[in-house]
């Protein structure tokens, strides 16, 4: 599908994967997610495949990670970077970043409620606002978010705009700077990564892929600079499945 990955070798590539729209289907409100029947089975496949250099790379806390792919735990960064889990055998993740200010995310929360069917994810180091259930006040919420941010120190936070979703965290880490960090370690520490997103929250890790001369792939988009695209989160599922059964040992 790549000429880049032809061939796949399991101990030279390491894997990063984006979650929502990326590997699973996006749902309607962040709890209501579905993970598909033998997704689980194949990412434990790549994981001892690949020994252990398989990692998910989300917005969502590690906590939220674990609790949607239970029992399956991996390799994870979470809250755009602000959590970093580089092993399974961690007993416990990361902190790299302080909260968010309190009166910014009361603030924030109170925006979310004026709207009907319109929510907010309080992750701590973030507050994400979602709105896929009330898309029709997209223009509303997006305009006084921005409003209340300006009313504080543009170094205390960072706007990120996604799909249906605006969320405010606070400065100093990235998708980018996590991964960076990840490749640092053992075994990801000199492979090639491949990393597979599909949101504008993504594009901070592709800027690094050419740091590791890595592969840097967008799902349902096109991203400029990047020239390799899957059309679907159901056709990145597929292809997985494919690197576990040409990587599997014969019998």
């Amino acid at each position: 599908m790549f000429a880049a990955l032809d061939n796949f070798d399991p101990q030279r590539f390491a894997i990063l994967l984006d979650v929502d729209g990326t590997i699973l289907d996006l749902a309607p409100t962040p709890h209501a997610v579905v993970v598909p029947d033998g997704l689980r089975r194949t990412l434990e496949l790549l994981l001892q495949q690949t020994g252990g250099a398989l990692a998910l790379v989300s917005g969502r806390p590690v906590a939220d990670l674990d609790h949607i792919f239970a029992p399956l735990q991996l390799p994870a960064i979470g809250g755009h970077g602000a959590e970093f889990r580089p092993t399974v055998s961690e007993n416990s993740c990361e902190q790299l970043s302080q909260s968010l200010d309190r009166r910014l995310k009361q603030r924030l929360k109170e925006i979310a409620a004026r709207y009907p069917e319109v929510a907010y994810e309080d992750k701590g180091y973030s507050l994400a606002i979602h709105y896929r259930l009330a898309l029709e006040h997209e223009i509303d919420v997006v305009e006084e978010v921005f409003r209340v941010c300006k009313t504080y120190p543009i170094e205390s936070y960072e706007i990120l705009t996604g799909k249906a979703v605006i969320e405010v965290k606070a400065r100093g880490f990235d998708k980018g700077t996590a991964v960076r960090r990840l490749m640092s370690y053992p075994p990801f520490l000199g492979r090639t990564p491949i990393f597979i997103g599909d949101d504008t929250t993504d594009e901070a890790a592709f800027a690094v892929m050419p740091e590791f001369d890595g592969v840097p792939i967008a799902v349902g988009r096109k991203v400029p600079g990047i020239a390799g695209r899957f059309q679907s989160p159901a056709e990145v599922r597929r292809w997985l499945e494919r690197l576990v059964n040409e990587t599997a040992p014969v019998a």
